[in-house]
């Protein structure tokens, strides 16, 4: 196993029963680095993320976690370590500063209170209401908090902006940066494509329990179509879009619209429209279902 990994996986398998949750995952992860791990849900993103941790063990396959076998030293793991899981489970009867000095007393209390405080100002989160009267999004602020509290080596986050408004989505991929700035490895799974490219230096895609790729971000959006809208300030002949590489016209709505399609980057219609007199743009991007049937139609496979 390597050191300059924070996170090494070699052939890992796991199975609830007779359904395999992954079969055979290999990852190689930098220290230092952001790294996505995109999937749709059932994948096998949350138990990828469990094993390392310990929390269940699998059939097969060898981790190392910031250079430990997490098995071996389940403790030593997990005091390094910052982790959101998908679910969290908080004292109800608790109030939010209780819940975080409880949580900062399992790590020996090691913790800077002024910052746990610094955290919660900028999400957003009253630290004296009870964890009972909090919104969905407000408990996964909690779980953001208790995840970066300690300044861990290693952040493991589970869907971190699920349930969180957009303005606190931004929030959160700031303090991951800022984490990953200070020295922090980030390892994050996520089904939303945008949230990949903003955060992650690469991103491993996985379904149905096996890693079917590893790339950068920005070659995500290259492997699918998107629908482009335009509306221009006066009569156009949208047709010579068309001569741009990638782009399809799929629509001329009237003489001062259209609807594109283009496939792969945006480059070559954007250089089309230099001279074009255009008043609006709008861009569909691909969801994540499609980005995998773009995908594995380009391989040969069965969506």
């Amino acid at each position: 196993m390597n050191d300059v990994l924070a996170i090494e996986i070699r052939g890992l398998e796991k199975a609830y029963g007779p359904v395999w949750a992954l079969r055979g995952v290999d990852l190689e992860v930098p220290r230092g680095e952001v790294f996505g791990f995109l999937g749709p849900n059932g994948a096998g993103k949350t138990t990828t993320i469990r094993c390392m941790l310990d929390l269940i063990r699998p059939q097969a396959g060898a981790i190392r976690v910031l250079g430990l076998d997490p098995q071996a030293e389940p403790t030593a793991v997990r005091a390094r370590v910052g982790y959101l899981p998908g679910e969290l489970n908080l004292e109800p009867n608790l109030r939010v500063r209780a819940t975080l000095r409880y949580l900062a007393a399992l790590r020996g209390n090691r913790i800077d209170w002024g910052y746990v405080e610094q955290l919660a100002a900028r999400l957003q989160l009253g630290l004296d209401t009870p964890v009972k009267n909090l919104s969905k999004g407000n408990k996964q602020k909690v779980g953001i908090i208790q995840a970066l509290m300690a300044r861990p080596d290693l952040l493991l986050l589970d869907e971190p902006t699920a349930g969180l408004d957009p303005l606190m989505q931004q929030e959160v991929y700031r303090l991951v940066e800022e984490a990953a700035s200070a020295g922090a490895t980030v390892f994050f799974s996520s089904h939303v494509i945008s949230e990949v490219e903003v955060l992650a230096s690469r991103v491993a895609i996985i379904r149905q329990g096996r890693i079917v790729e590893t790339v950068a971000p920005r070659q995500l959006l290259s492997m699918t179509t998107r629908r482009v809208r335009l509306r221009f300030m006066e009569t156009v002949d949208a047709q010579i879009l068309a001569e741009a590489p990638g782009v399809t016209v799929l629509n001329e709505d009237d003489a001062t619209s259209a609807t594109l399609q283009v496939e792969g980057t945006m480059d070559g219609l954007i250089k089309a429209l230099v001279h074009l007199p255009v008043a609006d743009l709008q861009t569909e991007h691909p969801s994540l279902e499609e980005l995998f049937l773009a995908y594995y139609k380009g391989q040969g496979e069965a969506a």
